[in-house]
């Protein structure tokens, strides 16, 4: 069996039409030099190549020209995220002036939710997933409460139903069926951070709108991960960061999304900062804020060009590869790690079918208390880099950028003979 699977390993791999993008990708090695098996990147994803050289040309220009490289620069700085734009538009499914790189991720929420998230009368509620992300529910419950409001009552936590681990989207729908008239915005994963979970954007903005909702979306785990159409979708709002499966680096920039409708520059009461104002006239210093339009508008200052530069040459390796592309090999990767985890003791926790999962298979170990982190020690101990959420789920994610059958396959061995050595 073994012999069997890895001739399926290397052939696929031999075949694979995007094999060459994983060499313009550093991967991690341990202190001896070894290659370790990378499958993390739905946490941090590796440094392009390329990279490298980005950030050292920024830097150089920043030595040669000091503040002459905000219009001198051989990338200039004054308009750097227009160089971000088209890629994200193409991985997002935005229009054009639809996105914009800004911020990171909880910020940009914080930004949304400012102009999105309005209570009155009796439409006052968020609804998110129960077990969101912590830093989504940090920012939606002091959001409530800044309006004076109280997120114990205000805050709607959806659960799977007795039985289930997963929240079925008719769930979305029947509670929003139900409870509509309350709830002020809908804010929901592409992606759900623990159990990989994937979401029909598309169906959740429809019930969100019939109801009269705001529909939002946060795509940290999406991006870069799923083809995704945020404008058919007719979503409101999305938020993201970069550091993820898109691969911009610790602290890269994020972005946001604001559907055309909402777009523009009397569009809805925003925070404003001066790099959102009309670059027309951004630098007659004058005191009053006429916004950009389209999502531009919500930025509220200049784009950090350190954490953006990555990014640069990160969305260059995405638009070479094409999101499609790389959507059919995640699909075949986590077929295979299905398949060589089927005879293991182990618990699928994310969905089986393809359309509703991306990269990453979630693991649940939880026959003995302790065990599962005891068998993830080992297998870090073995080279493998994947991800542990307590109490008793490994996370795991192989990406189609740089990511082999083979990685897959000595990940799922690695992980058997744990399974039946450790205590």
């Amino acid at each position: 069996m073994r012999s069997e699977m890895l001739d399926y390993a290397r052939h696929h791999d031999a075949t694979d039409s995007l094999r060459e993008f994983g060499r313009q990708f550093t991967l991690p090695h341990s202190l001896g030099g070894a290659p370790l098996v990378y499958l993390c990147g739905h946490s941090l994803g590796p440094m392009p190549r390329a990279a490298r050289d980005v950030v050292a040309q920024e830097l150089d220009d920043w030595g040669r020209l000091a503040v002459l490289g905000h219009e001198g620069a051989r990338r200039p700085w004054i308009p750097y995220h227009e160089q971000l734009r088209s890629g994200l538009e193409h991985l997002t499914g935005a229009r054009k002036g639809e996105v914009v790189a800004m911020n990171s991720l909880t910020v940009n929420l914080h930004l949304m939710l400012a102009s999105f998230y309005r209570p009155a009368g009796k439409r006052t509620k968020i609804l998110i997933e129960a077990g969101a992300f912590p830093s989504d529910r940090h920012a939606v419950a002091s959001q409530i409460a800044w309006h004076g409001l109280d997120p114990r009552s205000e805050l709607i936590e959806l659960a799977p139903k007795a039985g289930s681990r997963l929240i079925a989207e008719s769930d979305i729908e029947e509670l929003l069926s139900a409870r509509g008239e309350e709830i002020a915005v809908v804010l929901w994963p592409g992606v759900q951070y623990l159990s990989g979970q994937a979401f029909d954007l598309a169906a959740i903005a429809r019930a969100a709108h019939r109801t009269g909702c705001i529909a939002g979306f946060d795509l940290a785990h999406a991006i870069g991960n799923l083809p995704l159409a945020l404008h058919e979708a007719d979503a409101d709002f999305a938020v993201w960061c970069s550091y993820k499966y898109l691969n911009g680096g610790p602290g890269a920039i994020g972005g946001c999304f604001v559907h055309e409708r909402h777009g523009a520059a009397s569009g809805p009461l925003r925070l404003a900062g001066w790099w959102g104002h009309d670059p027309a006239t951004r630098f007659e210093m004058g005191p009053e804020f006429w916004a950009a339009q389209g999502a531009d508008g919500w930025q509220v200052s200049n784009p950090p060009i350190l954490s953006s530069a990555p990014l640069v040459a990160s969305l260059e390796i995405f638009s070479a590869a094409g999101i499609e592309r790389l959507r059919a090999k995640s699909v075949a990767l986590a077929g295979f790690l299905e398949r060589l985890l089927e005879p293991l003791p182990v618990t699928l926790v994310t969905p089986r079918d393809p359309a509703a999962r991306g990269c990453q298979l979630s693991i649940r170990i939880g026959d003995t208390p302790g065990r599962g982190r005891r068998i993830f020690n080992v297998l870090e101990l073995h080279g493998i880099v994947c991800d542990w959420r307590e109490p008793d789920i490994i996370r795991v994610a192989p990406a189609p950028l740089y990511n082999r059958f083979e990685d897959v396959l000595h990940f799922a061995e690695r992980l058997g003979q744990a399974l039946h050595s450790v205590p």
